[in-house]
């Protein structure tokens, strides 16, 4: 990439001590296709080798920082601050593109778009080597509002790719769930969004823990309440009990 050329996409990818998991999600950005991106790694002052290898890696467009953070979102936010691309992605330490030529599908439905505020697409659950355990229990819709989000994260944050100028800062009050609310400011702020109708990312399933899970929920519920009303969201839940129950015994026959 002309280091004078202003890229397209900027990826990112928060770490602290990720060695374990990062090494796919490295690859998956060397191997695209497409390489009219920069590749932010922010890391957060990480104990163990995920610096080193992140270096090892030599992906071209890349620029590692590494200094302490506040938490994940923290980091997310410094990491927006260094970016110069057109557009967001964010992969998490053990994401990655379903496939080499994921960038290139994207940056073609931006231009076939005319530049929309949002492309998003589907996601599989992977396991830690790399195996299919299945699809998202939330399929990302054809058509994509803001209303969209009332019926929760229909569309996996990392399969969410925004137009920076839509985009803001992740609100730090939200300790588990600011990517929810900061996915519906973005398309409160977005005219179009386009649809790509395929996998485009791979998912590590690593689960949260019950505790994390239970104050993520009420964040987001918190959030529902906020954008959509209260009441309209007490309804919801109601009707999102029978999906969770399903989700539950789904997620306790693959532990």
């Amino acid at each position: 990439m002309n280091s004078e050329t202003r890229p397209l996409f900027s990826i990112i990818t928060v770490t602290y001590n990720a060695a374990a998991t990062l090494p796919p999600t490295l690859a998956s950005v060397k191997e695209q296709t497409c390489q009219l991106f920069e590749y932010i790694i922010m890391d957060g002052a990480s104990k163990d080798n995920t610096v080193a290898l992140a270096t090892d890696a030599q992906i071209n467009g890349a620029r590692i920082f590494s200094e302490p953070d506040k938490g994940l979102y923290d980091a997310m936010n410094k990491a927006i601050d260094k970016t110069t691309g057109e557009y967001l992605i964010f992969l998490n330490a053990g994401d990655a593109f379903h496939s080499a030529d994921t960038l290139q599908q994207i940056a073609d439905t931006v231009m076939d778009n005319d530049f929309p505020g949002i492309v998003y697409g589907q996601t599989q659950l992977v396991d830690s080597n790399r195996q299919r355990i299945g699809d998202r229990h939330l399929t990302a819709p054809e058509t994509l509002s803001f209303k969209s989000f009332a019926n929760g994260m229909v569309v996996c944050h990392q399969a969410f790719i925004v137009l920076r100028r839509v985009a803001g800062h992740y609100d730090m009050k939200y300790r588990f769930s600011a990517d929810y609310e900061w996915c519906i400011r973005c398309l409160k702020r977005s005219r179009r969004n386009a649809y790509i109708d395929d996998t485009i990312i791979d998912y590590l399933n690593e689960g949260l823990t019950t505790a994390n899970r239970r104050k993520s929920l009420r964040e987001r519920f918190a959030i529902m309440c906020h954008y959509y009303g209260t009441m309209p969201t007490i309804m919801r839940h109601i009707a999102f009990i029978p999906r969770f129950i399903k989700q539950t015994l789904k997620e306790r026959k693959n532990r």
